[in-house]
C-alpha cells in the first residue's frame, strides 16, 4: 500500500487557533507506531505544479494565493494565515492528492493523510481550503485520459460546497454529500445528491443513510472513487454536532469499501475533516480508517 504523507502539511498558527494542525503528524505516527502503515508505504507527497491546480481554479487566485497578494476578505473565509509556507503546504496537500489518485488507478487504492479541501471553489477559497485537491487530481486523471467517469463520496460533517460548485456542470462527475443539515457551510451548493442530516443523528441511522445512497452511484457506473473521509461526524468532534461512535465510522468505512469492491473501480481516499478537543478521538477516527483499508486492499 502506498499513502501520501509530506512534513509540510504542518505550518505555525497563533496560539489559540482553533484548526488542530498537529493532526497531521500526530496521525502519521499513530500509524507506524501501531504498525498500521509501515515506514516504506510512506511515500512523500509531491508538490502540485501551477499547471495541475490551474485544472480547478482560475489563473488570477492561484497567483494571487502564490504572491500573498490575496484579497485580505479571502484570506479571513480561508481561516488560516497567509505564508510563504503555507503555500508549500497547500501545494503538498494537493500533490499528495494527486500523486493518491494515481496510484490508486494503478494499484486500486491510495490515500493522502491530509486533503479532502472541499470548499475550495474555483476563484477562492473558505473553511480551511484554498485549493481544491479532489477537483484538482480528478482533473489530472481526465486530462491524461485515464478516466471517463468518477464519482466523489464525501462523508465529511461538513457539505463539499466548492466540490459541488466546480462538478456542478460536469456529467462526468457524480457528487455525494451526506452531512450536517444545520452545519456550515450555511448556504450549501447543490451536490449530485445531498443528505441533510439532522443534529445528534446516531450511528443506526447515519449508517442507514450511507447504505441507501451508495446504489445511485453504481447506476451511474463511475470507473474512479474519491473517498472524502472526514471524522468529524464522530459524537466527540468539536464542530460535527452528530453523535457517531467510533464503531460507527469503522463500519462506515467498511461500507464504503466494500461498496468500491463490488464495482471493481480504484478508490483514493483522503482525509477530510476532525476537530476533537483533546485531538486523540479524532487521530483514532483517522486510524480506522487506515485499518479497514488494510483489510480490504493489504
Amino acid at each position: 500500500m502506498i499513502v501520501y504523507y509530506s512534513d509540510q502539511y504542518m505550518v505555525p498558527l497563533p496560539e489559540g487557533h482553533k484548526f488542530p494542525m498537529e493532526k497531521y503528524g500526530l496521525l502519521r505516527n499513530s500509524l507506524l507506531e501501531e504498525g498500521i502503515l509501515a515506514p516504506h508505504e510512506l511515500h512523500v507527497a509531491p508538490l502540485a505544479e501551477r499547471e495541475e491546480i490551474l485544472l480547478a481554479h482560475t489563473a488570477e487566485y492561484i497567483d494571487h494565493f502564490f504572491a500573498g497578494t490575496l484579497d485580505p476578505k479571502i484570506i479571513r473565509r480561508i481561516g488560516l494565515p497567509w505564508s510563504p509556507r503555507f503555500v508549500e503546504r497547500t501545494r503538498a496537500t494537493c500533490g499528495g492528492t494527486i500523486a493518491a489518485m494515481q496510484t490508486a488507478y494503478y494499484e486500486g487504492f491510495s490515500g493522502n493523510l491530509a486533503g479532502g479541501t472541499h470548499h475550495a471553489f474555483a476563484d477562492r477559497g473558505e473553511g480551511f481550503c484554498v485549493f481544491n485537491d479532489i477537483a484538482v487530481g480528478l482533473g489530472v486523471l481526465f486530462q491524461k485520459r485515464l478516466i471517463r467517469k468518477a464519482a466523489v463520496i464525501d462523508l465529511d460533517v461538513h457539505q463539499g460546497n466548492g466540490t459541488a460548485a466546480l462538478f456542478q456542470n460536469n456529467p462526468a462527475v457524480y457528487t455525494l454529500s451526506v452531512h450536517g443539515a444545520k452545519n456550515y457551510p450555511f448556504t450549501k451548493v447543490p451536490s449530485t445528491r445531498d443528505v441533510d442530516v439532522h443534529d445528534n443523528c446516531g450511528d443506526e441511522e447515519y449508517l442507514a443513510i450511507v447504505e441507501r445512497e451508495l446504489p445511485a452511484i453504481r447506476a451511474f457506473d463511475p470507473d474512479f472513487l474519491v473517498y472524502q473521509a472526514g471524522v468529524d461526524i464522530l459524537k466527540e468532534d468539536a464542530l460535527g454536532r452528530l453523535s457517531v461512535s467510533h464503531q460507527g465510522v469503522y463500519e462506515r468505512d467498511r461500507m464504503v469499501f466494500d461498496f468500491a469492491q463490488s464495482l471493481g473501480v480504484p478508490l483514493a481516499m483522503t482525509l477530510g475533516g476532525g476537530y476533537a478537543k483533546p485531538i486523540q478521538p479524532t487521530i483514532r477516527g483517522y486510524m480506522q480508517s487506515y485499518i479497514v483499508a488494510k483489510q480490504f486492499y493489504e
